[in-house]
């Protein structure tokens, strides 16, 4: 099985100016080759047949993608509306500024079929393409935000990938992002 990363994937995992909630140390050939050449540690069915998660021993120092909200940080965080690329509409998100996650025990590789970017256009020579990397404290999933269910429910039109909206698990990660933010 070859995997490689997606043109969707590589800038925001891998900046041209690296950030410091980004992949850190290694490069995206690097990355590509990890995961290439060491078997995860699970192999992780993901919310869809096309989707895998591939979890991974952080050999990096990349830190962890969340950080709980609580009364002593919730002063730090921010929303705006950005996009994840030039080709997708903008959308309310929110992050904290001047909070530093603990560097993650694990990395897990979000996979999607060839099959699957060919239907959302973006051919591959591969057999699975990396669209994201979640970086977590334990060897499990976080939820995918809400805003990406929806979007994935809007199609591939949207920038989604035409998945519709599984009522029990956008309520999971309403729970779960209600008391978690991303870090910048």
């Amino acid at each position: 099985m070859r995997i490689i990363l997606t043109e969707f994937a590589r800038p925001r995992l891998f900046p041209r100016e690296p950030r410091p909630n980004t992949i850190r140390d290694i490069s995206a050939e690097d990355f590509e080759r990890h995961l290439n050449e060491h078997a995860p540690l699970h192999d992780l069915p993901g919310y869809a047949p096309f989707c895998r998660l591939h979890v991974h021993r952080n050999w990096t120092s990349t830190r962890c993608l969340t950080v709980p909200v609580t009364d002593t940080n919730r002063h730090l965080l921010r929303s705006g509306y950005e996009a994840r690329n030039r080709e997708e509409l903008p959308v309310l998100v929110r992050w904290f500024e001047g909070v530093e996650a603990p560097i993650a025990d694990y990395l897990i590789a979000i996979l999607y079929s060839r099959e699957q970017l060919l239907k959302e256009g973006s051919p591959l020579e591969a057999d699975w393409g990396v669209v994201g990397c979640l970086y977590t404290a334990a060897p499990a999933e976080i939820p995918m935000a809400p805003i990406t269910m929806m979007r994935n429910a809007l199609g591939v039109a949207e920038g989604g990938s035409g998945v519709p909206l599984d009522p029990a698990a956008y309520r999971r990660s309403v729970e779960f992002w209600s008391s978690n933010a991303n870090w910048r």
